[in-house]
């Protein structure tokens, strides 16, 4: 198991792997030829930046038994897809701004995030779970009130899309068994979330299997897994933290103010 994190340290980006309280650095390309350098850094000299960069940010919608029972949905027979904007990311203790266009509920949701490691199309499930580089921390903020407020076209890009609302961090992880996973959210210290990732409808090798059916998936890409039960409204000043254990802790702050 290795955890990569990528960083800024005296204005200048790098990436590493955490070795306890430090990082080792390496160059080259996190997925492709990563080659250790001499150098080693204090983790708490360096600041954290998104653990990848992106080209794509999927997320799953109802993907999750707990969930889709409460809320009374079908099992879908594939799965179900939307796409976060590059300008929505947002890397570990950044300010998620609140958004100035809307003024409705937003939510948090705790997510499991697959990190593709290679350039990838129609793959089998075995393809797919070779094609799975690691595992990060997700939390894909919603402005839960934008989905349906247009009767005649549900605005899930638009709802998913504000800027910081895609949160990723703070490590990827490699080596994981994500069924013996479990994702944990607080909010202002209070757990709100704590529910296993075996419970998903779909695995990670059969989310990516399908996807690579639509699209091509390429190195860096994230796909969120979806969220289960425990989602709320966070008030300006909430601070958030995702917790996954061999990944480590997602913190942000939504907006600013006192929190409640």
């Amino acid at each position: 198991m290795a955890q990569w994190i990528s960083f800024i340290h005296n204005g200048k980006s790098g990436f590493g792997q955490i070795e306890g309280d430090r990082v080792a650095v390496y160059e080259g390309s996190l997925f492709a030829e990563a080659r250790r350098t001499n150098r080693v850094l204090a983790i708490a000299d360096v600041i954290m930046d998104l653990p990848c960069r992106p080209g794509k940010l999927i997320a799953l919608w109802n993907n999750y038994h707990a969930q889709a029972s409460k809320q009374n949905l079908s099992i879908p027979a594939e799965p179900l897809y939307f796409i976060k904007s590059p300008s929505s990311y947002c890397a570990h203790e950044n300010i998620v701004p609140s958004p100035t266009s809307y003024n409705g509920r937003v939510v948090y949701e705790g997510e499991l995030g697959i990190v593709i490691g290679r350039l990838c199309k129609n793959l089998n499930e075995d393809e797919a779970r070779q094609a799975i580089f690691g595992y990060t921390c997700i939390n894909d903020i919603t402005a839960l009130d934008l989905i349906s407020k247009d009767t005649s076209f549900a605005q899930w890009t638009r709802a998913k899309s504000f800027d910081g609302f895609g949160v990723i961090g703070p490590a990827i992880t490699t080596g994981l068994d994500w069924s013996t996973l479990s994702v944990r959210t607080l909010i202002n210290g209070r757990e709100r979330q704590n529910y296993p990732c075996i419970d998903m409808i779909f695995s990670p090798e059969k989310i990516v299997h399908a996807i690579s059916q639509d699209m091509t998936l390429e190195p860096g890409d994230v796909i969120a897994c979806g969220t289960s039960l425990g989602v709320l409204p966070m008030k300006p000043g909430t601070i958030v933290e995702i917790q996954i254990e061999g990944i480590g802790t997602l913190r942000n702050q939504y907006g600013a103010g006192a929190s409640e």
